[in-house]
Order: C-alpha cells, then sequence, then structure tokens
C-alpha cells in the first residue's frame, strides 16, 4: 500500500492546534543511535485497542505510540518513530538512576481479551503490569495497573506526553491526585494514587507496591478543557473490558487446529474496527517501515475498501454477521448515491482528503524516514477495489437477507461504475508508482464484481442490467485469458504484455475464475511459488530493485509480505497439496510475536517483522489459510462448528 513519494518539508500534521513549545529535532549521529538504542523492535510491541484508537506498549512497559481519540488523530506518544523526547509513557521497575528500563519476564493477553499483562521479576519482588483500553464509553481511556505480585518493588511511571506526532510539549497542571495535559485540541486527564510531580514538561510518579496491592493509573481524553471527567473505577473498568472481549469472541463460529491462534486475530481485528461508523483501518500505525533504514514507510491508519472488504468475509466466515452491518452502513454513508467518486480508502468517518505529509522532526523508526503521514495513495485508480467490495456486499448479503435492501443497490450502482472503467490501466493492489498497467488482478476482480452483481439480481435482491453484464464478465474472462497468459510457461502475468509474476495473482485464481483442477490455476502457483519465494518459503508481493526505483516506482527493497503466503497456503490447499500448505501454515505462524500480533511483512534472515503492526491483512490472511487447511483436511467429513451463545 505504497503512496507518492512527498518531498521533505516541514509542516503540522492536519487537525493540530499549536499550544506549548516547539521540540526541536534530533539533528546529531548521537541523537540517531539514540533512537537506534531507545527503539524496541517492532515485533517487541503489544497492542492495546477500544475500537476507535489504538496504544502500542513496548517489552519494558513504554507505551510508545498513541493518539486519542481516534486512530488517525495526531499521535501524543511517538518515540517508536524517533527518540523518548517525542513522547511516551513508561511505567516499570525505578531500578537505578541511568539505568536501561527493566524489560518484562513474561508477556500475555488474558485469556479471549485485550488485556496486555506484562510479568516482571525483580530482586525485590514480582509485579505485573495490566494495560487496557475499555470499549466502552465516548472518552477514550488508557489504564495501567500496578500489581504486587511478591515483596514490595520500588515502581517508577514517567508520562511524557507530545502533542503533533511529538512536535510540541504542552502545558501541564497537578491538583493532588488529578493532573491535566492542554493538547490544544482536547485534554488528558491522569488520575492516580501515587504521588504525581511536573518536572521538565513530564509527569513523574514514584512509589513502591506491596503483594496484593493495585496502584492504578487512567489516563482519559476529552474535548473540552473545563470539566473534568469522573473520577475513573480502574477495576470496574477492567471487569467490564474483560466481560466484553470474551463475550464477543465467545460468538466465534470457528473450532479446530489453531483454534486459539484464529481467536486471537478475530480480537485484533475487531480491536482494528471504529466502533462508531464501523470502518476498519489497515493497521494500528503509521511509518513503521517496510526495511529498517529505507524509505516505504506509509500511514496505514485508514480505511481501505480493499482491506476492510477482506475483514468483513473473514469475520462472516467465522460467525460475525454484526461487523459486516455495520461495514454496510459505513459504507453506504461514504458512497451518498455518488458512487462514481469511489475512493480506494476514506477516513474512518468517511473523510475524503488525506494529504499526505512528511514530518521531518522525526527521525524514523530505526532511523527509516522519511515518516509519513496522511496517504496519497487515495486518489489512485484500483480498479480490484470494485471487485472486492462487491464480493464482500454479497457475502454478506448470503448471510443476511435482511441487508439486501441496502447492499443489493450498492452492488448495482458499483457495478455500473465499474463498466466504465475496467478496461482501464490503474495503479492496482500494490499502489505502484510507476506507470499505470493492466493488471491481471485488477481484472479478475471485475470479473468478480459482474458475477457477483448478476447472481444479486437473479436472486431479486437489486434491479439491473443482467444480460449485458452477463456478456460483459464472458468478455472480461476471455480477455484475461488471452492477454494475461502465458502459455508457455503455463501461468497469469502480472500485467498484460509483461514476463513479470505477481503475487496477488494468487488472489485471483482463488476467486473461482478458473476452478482448482485447471492447469492454468496449478500453473499460475507453482510460478508464483518458483519465482517469488525466498528464504522460509516466504512471498515477494513482486520483485524489487534494490537501490534503483523498480517497476513500483520506489527504491530500496522490502521484505516478505505475509498476505501472500496467506494465498499460496490456500491455492496449495485448494489444489489438494494440503502437506505443504500445513508445513507453510507453521511457518506463517512463527512470524508472530510473543503475543500473536502480525505485522504487515517479515524478514526471514533476521527473523523480524517489518512495517505496520497490527496489520489486517496478515491477521485475516493467517485466519482464512487455517480455515482453507481445515477445510481441506476434512472434506470427507463436515466441519466442526463451534456452538453459539
Amino acid at each position: 500500500m505504497e503512496s507518492r513519494l512527498t518531498p521533505p518539508h516541514r509542516t503540522q500534521p492536519p487537525g493540530a492546534v499549536m499550544t506549548g513549545a516547539l521540540i526541536p529535532s534530533p539533528r546529531s549521529a548521537s541523537d540517531q543511535e539514540q533512537t537506534r538504542r531507545r527503539a524496541g523492535r517492532i515485533e517487541d510491541h503489544g497492542m492495546v485497542g477500544n475500537m476507535r484508537s489504538a496504544t502500542l506498549i513496548d517489552r519494558d512497559g513504554t507505551a510508545d505510540w498513541m493518539g486519542l481519540p481516534r486512530f488517525d488523530s495526531p499521535a501524543h506518544f511517538t518515540s517508536v518513530l524517533g527518540t523518548e523526547e517525542h513522547g511516551l509513557w513508561r511505567v516499570g521497575p525505578a531500578g537505578a538512576d541511568g539505568a536501561a528500563p527493566a524489560v518484562a519476564d513474561r508477556r500475555r493477553y488474558l485469556d479471549g481479551t485485550l488485556i496486555l499483562e506484562s510479568t516482571f521479576i525483580t530482586p525485590d519482588g514480582t509485579v505485573q503490569l495490566l494495560d487496557f483500553m475499555p470499549p466502552d464509553g465516548e472518552a477514550p481511556q488508557l489504564v495501567r495497573i500496578v500489581r504486587g505480585v511478591s515483596g514490595r518493588v520500588p515502581m517508577r511511571s514517567l508520562l511524557r506526553a507530545r502533542p503533533g506526532h511529538g512536535s510540541r510539549e504542552p502545558r501541564l497542571s497537578v491538583q493532588g491526585r488529578r493532573a491535566s495535559i492542554d493538547l490544544g485540541d482536547g485534554r488528558l486527564w491522569l488520575d492516580t494514587p501515587a504521588p504525581t510531580v511536573e518536572a521538565d514538561g513530564d509527569l513523574r510518579s514514584e512509589f513502591t507496591v506491596s503483594e496484593r496491592e493495585d496502584v492504578a493509573f487512567t489516563l482519559s481524553w476529552d474535548h473540552g478543557h473545563d470539566a473534568p471527567p469522573p473520577l475513573p473505577d480502574a477495576a470496574g473498568l477492567m471487569k467490564g473490558t474483560a466481560d466484553f472481549w470474551r463475550d464477543w469472541i465467545g460468538q466465534s463460529t470457528y473450532a479446530g487446529p489453531h483454534q486459539e491462534a484464529v481467536e486471537r486475530c478475530l480480537i485484533i481485528l475487531k480491536a482494528l474496527t471504529y466502533a462508531p461508523s464501523g470502518a476498519i483501518v489497515a493497521a494500528a500505525t503509521a511509518s513503521l517501515p517496510e526495511e529498517i533504514g529505507g524509505v516505504r514507510n506509509w500511514d496505514y491508519t485508514f480505511c481501505w475498501l480493499r482491506d476492510s472488504a477482506f475483514v468483513v468475509e473473514t469475520f462472516l466466515s467465522c460467525g460475525f454477521v454484526d461487523e459486516a452491518r455495520a461495514w454496510v452502513e459505513w459504507l453506504r454513508m461514504v458512497i451518498d448515491d455518488h458512487p462514481e467518486q469511489l475512493q480506494i480508502m476514506y477516513g474512518v468517518t468517511g473523510e475524503r482528503d488525506l494529504t499526505e505529509v512528511t514530518l521531518d522532526w522525526l527521525p524514523g523508526h530505526e532511523g527509516s524516514a522519511p515518516v509519513r503521514r496522511g496517504n496519497a495513495a487515495a486518489k489512485q485508480l484500483q480498479i480490484d477495489v470494485y471487485g472486492e467490495v462487491i464480493s464482500a456486499l454479497y457475502e454478506a448479503l448470503l448471510r443476511d437477507a435482511s441487508l439486501a435492501p441496502v447492499a443489493g443497490p450498492l452492488i448495482t450502482s458499483l457495478a455500473a461504475c465499474l463498466e466504465d472503467v475496467w478496461a482501464l490501466p490503474d495503479e492496482g493492489v500494490w499502489e505502484v508508482r510507476g506507470p499505470r498497467r493492466h493488471f491481471v488482478q485488477s481484472k479478475v476482480s471485475a470479473w468478480v464484481a459482474f458475477k457477483c452483481a448478476v447472481k444479486t439480481i437473479e436472486a431479486g435482491h437489486a434491479q439491473g442490467p443482467v444480460e449485458s453484464w452477463r456478456v460483459l464478465r464472458e468478455k472480461i474472462h476471455a480477455e484475461v485469458c488471452a492477454l494475461g497468459y502465458d502459455e508457455q510457461r503455463n501461468t497469469f502475468l502480472q500485467s498484460y504484455g509483461s514476463p513479470d509474476l505477481d503475487a496477488a495473482l494468487l488472489h485471483a485464481v482463488g476467486t473461482g475464475f478458473l476452478p482448482p483442477t485447471d492447469k492454468r490455476v496449478i500453473g499460475t502457483i507453482e510460478a508464483v511459488q518458483r519465482d517469488l519465494s525466498i528464504e522460509g518459503g516466504f512471498l515477494l508481493r513482486y520483485h524489487t530493485r534494490g537501490a534503483e526505483p523498480g517497476r513500483d516506482g520506489l527504491p530500496g527493497d522490502e521484505g516478505a509480505f505475509l498476505i501472500c503466503s496467506g494465498w499460496l497456503i490456500t491455492g496449495l490447499a485448494a489444489i489438494e497439496r494440503v502437506d505443504e500448505a500445513e508445513i507453510l501454515l507453521d511457518g506463517l505462524l512463527s512470524t508472530r510475536n510473543d503475543l500473536g500480533l502480525m505485522s504487515e511483512e517479515w524478514d526471514p534472515r533476521r527473523r523480524r517483522q517489518l512495517g505496520n503492526l497490527p496489520q489486517a491483512f496478515s491477521h485475516l490472511a493467517l485466519i482464512r489459510a487455517v480455515l482453507a487447511v481445515h477445510a481441506a483436511r476434512g472434506r470427507q467429513e463436515p466441519v466442526r462448528v463451534k456452538a453459539t451463545r
């Protein structure tokens, strides 16, 4: 999901309100080295969220990415993309002054929840840090509870809020057990029984926790500046949060191998949903690099229609229909009777202006610059989006016929718009920066769109020119087979007239465009696997060209794209190569961190995660790969379905 390179320039992020002092950019080599020492690796992070926004938390108890009140709000903690001066909130054992923060000896999510538990074993005793964001209420909160397990452990909290993606120092006020942080466009309130003082623009607390003692910190956002929010009940908020997640995941209908991994992925996908509107963001973060030290750093805190459509189909495959209903309503809102103005991505409440800017005061994660916010890909033509969205609408309609009055007209109106653009070259599923091309995956997705539109009309759920769309469907099919297939190599190609292959072809041949027994399907799966596999059997999207700009218009390389591995596993299962699919599934499972989170890409040589975290694409790919292998293994037996509550 690359976006147009923007010339470096210093700018405030959209919507930022100036208050407090500007923080100077780190410039020296020592500053850059400090950044590398400070930043945990991408895979060192856990995520907590409330289906409105999200926080990344490092192994040392540092919240180093958080923006409130929305996923795409300017971040108040941004040290994951810079230095400690760009904002963080660290809670952990005090240790000696100047010593590196203690790293948790064990981390986990409490069963069936998004409550992160980090355990620190120290010479003075053992403590646990419980982090969560309550999913209820309009005022977002981050709650951090320090729980004594044994002994008496000196603890320290350092809260350094730096609004505007780390660009400003806010005004602070401390009154008893409540402190406030003036963000300019809102206010943060910190409530804690621990003694708290303001020092050098930070809020600092030092305290000791004993066995069976809880010390809670609650950080609440509010859009106002005068009336403070009610005093929080941290224990009650934790119980409500645990109950919410356990009740939700209890609705899953999947019961089979790797059930725990599937349910963790489902929880992450739910957490990437913006509950007030039903939109689903591509990832919780921005500008985490696809290549350490490289320039492929993009903002994924928006709702891509393609990504969200894939997520909706994944939810439906595991029995979650409410999420599909909410997404359909959101889609109706953003289209607003003007399907001809369709964008490939939007803000979570339908914003169309996602102007891309460079935040040049941030040195980037491990020196990976530029850091970008916004995304210029919003203005691209990506024809496959029509097919992905129509397919998800059709699947939702099949699961819930009550959606027909909304989903049916959306399907036919989008198909009518597709009539005018399907034959054009486009930027494709990977949002290339080079010239537009006739991507085979885009054309196959157009075929899917008209196939679903015809079925929708035939079922009586909408009206439209069914006969002409049947003809157009067959025309697209014939064109792809004639212009997008290399008979000598027995494989479909990335684009018409090009010898290159593309892992997106695996998705294309898995749409039902041809039966899995067709030699062209088998040949494409084998050719893509042969041409794009790297160490560990993982797949590149396509071949990049290193330092010189490749055919995607960008310099540098990237890791293995994890959704491509999911497509390969699903394809192998479909052509009955189940043993091989299971081996590769084990590899895909191994890319998760200790908490079960997956980023966008994987470096198999260094065994490191790359790109934004957590990434919806990767988690849905794992779910669908597990389901495909499970179904292939049990074709002679009905798939077991867990009873719903």
